[in-house]
């Protein structure tokens, strides 16, 4: 026992400085929020072209202004700059924090980095670098929207002359000056420039522009067609992105406040007080739990699987889209598979287990458990994440995975995502953290502790300090619906319905911006 217990503290010592580092480099990386927040923006800069077929005057400006607003253009110009200033922002401190960490006299153009955490603020720096790039091609066209041609012509001509910046974004400012300067100077290049280099509403206003231009009414009038068949899709989209999450969230609140009531008039007979102060028969110790989490999920999960696949020279931003979420996939069954084994062979003395673990009952009201958290936990984190975002400022760093979705049009890979997310994640990580982790802490704690310290450790394990608060807050919501319903199928049925949406709401924001 003794040599076991020296193995784990190393293992723990180990698992506890990668995860630090993970959760320390997080810190200067952005967020996936603002990009978000651009990818609706856009779409609803596309759907500005709905003419609202079928429906009378005025229930189209009555749907079109609470939809999109009264000035949409101004809106989205507002957003950009926003999100613009932020990445000027985040760009200052990478690179700050890089010349920290590397002498001055270190060459970093060749991409070389001393370490990991150097390694990936340079990515950072380069991408953020290529953001502001990509955001000042679209100011431009919103500020010439807005009639406000100098400011645009200014936007372009800083980012056409930018020192090294000979590449596609200058080349393209170059056309974008052309053709609203007067007189314009429309090349031969220009229409293959905006259409390689600008997507959705930004392309049809340079191409609306360059026709003009050109005087070509044939092609004018195709391509307002165009823009109207596919504004009638980013409209659904947007109702979807939009309209159906704040559906969700008053129904939510409405659900939220019957549940407070009636735990005020029934008291202990409440639904919120079912199994409330009911804790797990444990057989085991602390050690068995502690051997699962560090062993089972970090250990192998964080280090010896990253390890493992980079020795055989495999890395996700190796493959192409459909390699990346097979790799996804497969990376996370791996684990999977690696955790529960462990979980197993650690508990496997105690079989037959007391009466209560791992239970998967079909029957029962586990559905309405599931939805009903899914509904409570939307308000909640809606809430959680405005105030969350007000600490960071577009800081803490994101799953890596959403920024992937997000820029996903392959319908095959996103279905690999898609499973990956709604189906293994909440099968694997409700059986861990909320089938073996939760209860096995309430042999220490009351309910209402294990559930907190079993929602912060679920929150840690996802490596991003900006989720901390917010994935704890959903830990504690799945939480709360498994002690009360007593059945793992309700919070997987939550988990799965947290993730599935979010996963479809990336893919058709993303899918609006092309």
């Amino acid at each position: 026992m003794t040599v076991k217990r020296i193995i784990l503290g190393f293992l723990t010592l180990l698992v506890s400085l990668i995860i630090g580092q993970s959760l320390i480099s997080s810190w200067n990386e952005p967020q996936v929020t603002s990009r978000l927040q651009l990818y609706q923006t856009d779409l609803l800069l596309q759907a500005t072209a709905w003419r609202g077929e079928g429906f009378s005057e005025a229930q189209v400006k009555q749907v079109r202004s609470a939809l999109l607003g009264d000035d949409p253009v101004a809106s989205a110009l507002k957003e950009y700059e926003e999100v613009r200033k932020e990445a000027e922002t985040n760009l200052t401190r990478s690179q700050d924090r890089l010349t920290q960490l590397l002498p001055e006299a270190v060459a970093i153009s060749d991409g070389k980095a001393i370490d990991p955490l150097t390694r990936k603020l340079q990515v950072t720096v380069q991408q953020q670098a290529q953001l502001i790039e990509q955001l000042d091609l679209r100011l431009g066209i919103l500020q010439a929207e807005q009639k406000e041609i100098p400011k645009a012509l200014e936007t372009w001509k800083d980012l056409a002359k930018i020192q090294g910046n000979v590449g596609e974004i200058a080349q393209t400012a170059k056309v974008l000056i052309g053709l609203w300067n007067t007189p314009p100077t429309v090349g031969p290049e220009a229409k293959n420039q905006i259409q390689q280099n600008l997507t959705g509403w930004f392309r049809y206003r340079a191409l609306a522009q360059l026709y003009q231009r050109q005087q070509q009414e044939p092609a004018l009038t195709s391509l307002e067609a165009e823009e109207q068949g596919i504004a009638e899709e980013m409209f659904l989209r947007l109702l979807f992105v939009g309209f159906v999450p704040t559906l969700g969230c008053v129904i939510g609140i409405g659900l939220i406040g019957f549940l407070l009531i009636q735990r005020f008039s029934r008291g202990q007979q409440s639904l919120l007080m079912q199994n409330a102060d009911a804790g797990w028969d444990t057989p085991w110790t602390g050690e068995i739990i502690w051997q699962v989490l560090v062993v089972g999920f970090f250990f192998i999960g964080q280090i010896v699987l990253p390890l493992l696949l980079s020795s055989f020279g495999v890395g996700f931003s190796s493959f192409s889209s459909r390699g990346r979420a097979l790799y996804a996939l497969i990376y996370y069954l791996l684990m999977a598979s690696g955790g529960i084994l462990v979980l197993y062979w650690s508990i496997r003395s105690f079989r037959p287990l007391p009466s209560g673990w791992f239970r998967f009952k079909r029957r029962g009201n586990w559905v309405w458990w599931g939805l009903g958290g899914y509904l409570a936990a939307l308000p909640l984190m809606l809430g959680i994440s405005f105030l969350n975002q007000q600490f960071w400022q577009g800081q803490g760093g994101s799953n890596p995975l959403l920024q992937t979705v997000l820029e996903e049009n392959d319908k095959i890979a996103f279905t690999i995502f898609f499973l990956t997310a709604a189906i293994a994640a909440p099968l694997f990580e409700e059986v861990l953290f909320r089938g073996f982790l939760l209860p096995s802490l309430t042999r220490y704690v009351p309910v209402w502790g294990a559930i907190a310290a079993s929602s912060l450790i679920f929150a840690t394990a996802h490596l991003s300090l900006s989720e901390v608060l917010p994935l704890t807050v959903l830990g504690a919501v799945l939480g709360l619906v498994y002690t009360r319903s007593r059945n793992l199928l309700a919070p997987m049925l939550l988990h799965s319905a947290w993730n599935s949406v979010t996963m479809v709401g990336l893919f058709l924001l993303g899918g609006g911006s092309n």
